[in-house]
């Protein structure tokens, strides 16, 4: 869990350290990815009862979700 936390915001600085939209687009893409399986290990630790569900923890994953895309789409209208 703690490398696809870390994996997120590298990702999106690793892009942004890149030349052009596009690239940051696709490394915004793999942020993307690396939440989606944060997200997944949580869900899957709170079934197996290793820790207890936190509403917060959830709505922080969405907001992040969020803010990713709502990024990615405008670079995409921008590169339009």
């Amino acid at each position: 869990m703690r490398r696809a936390a870390v994996s997120i915001p590298s990702n999106i600085a690793e892009g942004s350290a890149r030349k052009s939209d596009k690239e940051l687009i696709q490394f915004l893409m793999i942020a993307l990815g690396s939440l989606s399986e944060l997200e997944t290990q949580y869900l899957l630790c709170v079934q197996l009862k290793f820790i207890k569900h936190d509403d917060e923890v959830m709505d922080s994953m969405t907001d992040v979700k969020k803010i990713l895309l709502g990024f990615r789409n405008y670079l995409k209208n921008k590169i339009k």
